[in-house]
């Protein structure tokens, strides 16, 4: 290992070292007697969830069966909070109280009793002291929300012992929240938590003074984590979406209650759109980098709904630093970045130079996502190049991944440069290089792609080169894959050994061609589907850095 490779994580140990030991100063003991307080003696407004509702999930519930991140536990009459839980992403969505919104399809008073229950239930077991899952920052938030969101339900004819311990325990939560505020990991995580905060300070009794110190803590975290271009700083697409989820409740609650809006929201909101259209594929998905899984129409639509700056999307986003080619009914995506901190790595993918093409309402080449419930070691499969379409060399990503428990899944090495350039001449094209894989291999991979003005080639180059801009050299022996995964929708056809064809399900079909080395059709992986992970195809197209240093390849479409 080099001095710099060192040095660096030597940082890195010793920056995470400083926010645990913040966050231990912060808090002191370990106990929920410190944050007691007044509480409450009512709830001045109820947010709205524009989250989708699922009366299947509520009937389930009913049942006493949770359907959450992919898993179904029977509680078989027993407390969920009181039960060893299928999974991690399992208790996290159950300690995130999201799954209440479902309860608004039932109107009978049994289920309304029931789901008084669950509550009263996680606070006997888990609002009593603090630690756990439960007691994470973002899975506060996220409950916050939750239960200030659905007060409504969750407090129909209650009686006012229930009442006064759902006040209780909120601003427990809240006094909790404020004081592991600035320790919460950096990213989705900590915005969260100033959105909760905002959202308790007008939704339930407080002081000016407190509605304007969340107003300023919010802007300032709007501030440093939504990017000029509209773009969240952890460069994951659906990011975006999931915080208009929550910040546009938050906009109107401040308007409807006649507060000052925090000066940041709106201007932030209004950036956030353009972006969220500039993933957005014709089918109405989004596009899979850096984290993102699948997306369902109707999440998407319930944010767009409320999108009043309606244009067209960008050609670019470089601060997010991604690029986008379009043309008649086609779109393709270009992932040209790198993770902006470690920090913010935790959920970056190795995909630098990845890029997904669409035509119309089809996903012809994707990357394969994140899975949306899966263990984390599917997780961490999905975060490596060969899981990208883009090109690998010796099977190894273009990203060092951490494997410490301590920091973390950050990344840790690997790309640390960057250069793009666009030219947007006939043909619109885009060309971009960086440096993954300099220090293991000494090549660079550069790739150019380009769009005519039809919308019905597509054109690409990959090439290895050294870093001062020559072939490599004739003892590299260094193999390379350009890798295309195709959505598990699509047929793939082999038509000669450099061609292939990728017909739709409305036999809408494009022809792969490349000739200077042979195309192959292998099995693959899609870890973004709804249904969870399927198995796919992908290109392989094979070449080496002394031999065949550069490839070129055609999407054509076919009349």
């Amino acid at each position: 290992m080099r001095i710099s490779d060192r040095q660096r994580l030597f940082h890195l140990y010793l920056h995470e070292s400083w926010r645990r030991f913040s966050r231990r100063l912060a808090l002191g003991r370990n106990s929920a007697f410190r944050f007691t307080g007044k509480a409450p003696d009512r709830l001045i407004v109820a947010p709205t969830d524009l989250r989708a509702v699922d009366p299947f999930v509520a009937e389930e519930i009913m049942q006493g069966r949770f359907p959450l991140a992919g898993r179904v536990l029977d509680t078989e009459g027993e407390s969920p909070f009181e039960m060893d839980l299928p999974s991690q992403e399992f208790a996290v969505r159950l300690h995130g109280f999201g799954w209440v919104r479902h309860m608004r399809s039932i109107k009978e008073e049994d289920a309304l009793r029931h789901l008084r229950h669950l509550v009263g239930g996680w606070i006997e077991t888990h609002g009593r002291r603090i630690g756990g899952i439960a007691w994470d920052a973002d899975i506060i938030a996220q409950r916050l929300i939750a239960w200030l969101s659905h007060s409504p339900i969750i407090l129909r004819d209650a009686e006012h012992a229930f009442y006064r311990r759902f006040l209780k325990s909120l601003a427990l939560q809240v006094r909790y929240l404020k004081h592991v505020a600035d320790t919460t990991c950096d990213g989705e995580a900590r915005l969260r938590v100033r959105i909760a905060l905002a959202m308790a300070s007008v939704a339930m009794p407080a002081s000016e003074a407190t509605i304007r110190k969340a107003a300023r803590n919010l802007d300032a975290e709007l501030d440093r984590q939504i990017l000029p271009d509209g773009g969240h700083c952890s460069r994951n697409p659906r990011t975006g979406l999931e915080l208009l989820l929550d910040l546009l409740p938050l906009r109107q609650t401040y308007v409807n209650l006649g507060h000052d809006v925090p000066a940041k929201l709106i201007p932030c909101i209004d950036r956030m759109y353009p972006a969220l259209r500039f993933f957005r594929h014709q089918g109405g998905e989004l596009a899979l980098f850096n984290g993102a899984t699948s997306t369902l129409a109707n999440e998407l639509m319930a944010v767009l709904r409320y999108d009043e700056t309606a244009g067209a999307a960008f050609k670019a986003l470089p601060h997010m630093q991604y690029q986008r080619l379009a043309a008649g009914r086609v779109l393709a995506i270009m992932d040209t970045g790198m993770p902006l901190s470690p920090e913010l790595s935790r959920t970056a993918h190795a995909g630098c130079l990845s890029f997904e093409m669409s035509s119309g309402r089809h996903r012809f080449v994707i990357n394969s996502g994140s899975p949306k419930f899966a263990g984390e070691r599917y997780r961490q499969m999905a975060r490596m190049t060969a899981a990208h379409s883009t090109v690998t060399v010796q099977d190894h990503s273009s990203a060092r991944l951490s494997q410490s428990r301590f920091l973390g899944p950050i990344v840790t090495g690997g790309v640390s440069r960057v250069d793009c350039v666009r030219q947007e001449a006939e043909p619109d094209s885009i060309i971009a290089r960086h440096d993954g894989y300099v220090r293991s291999f000494g090549l660079v991979h550069e790739r150019d792609i380009s769009l005519n003005g039809q919308g019905t080639v597509l054109r690409g180059r990959d090439r290895l080169l050294q870093q001062d801009g020559t072939d490599p050299a004739a003892t590299n022996t260094a193999s390379a894959v350009a890798r295309f995964h195709i959505h598990p929708a699509i047929v793939l056809r082999q038509h000669s050994p450099h061609e292939v064809y990728l017909t739709a399900p409305d036999s809408e079909t494009w022809l792969f061609t490349c000739r200077d080395s042979e195309v192959e059709i292998e099995e693959d992986v899609f870890f973004a589907d709804p249904s969870g992970v399927r198995q796919s195809s992908q290109i392989a197209v094979s070449f080496t850095a002394a031999a065949q240093p550069e490839i070129q390849w055609v999407l054509s479409r076919q009349t």
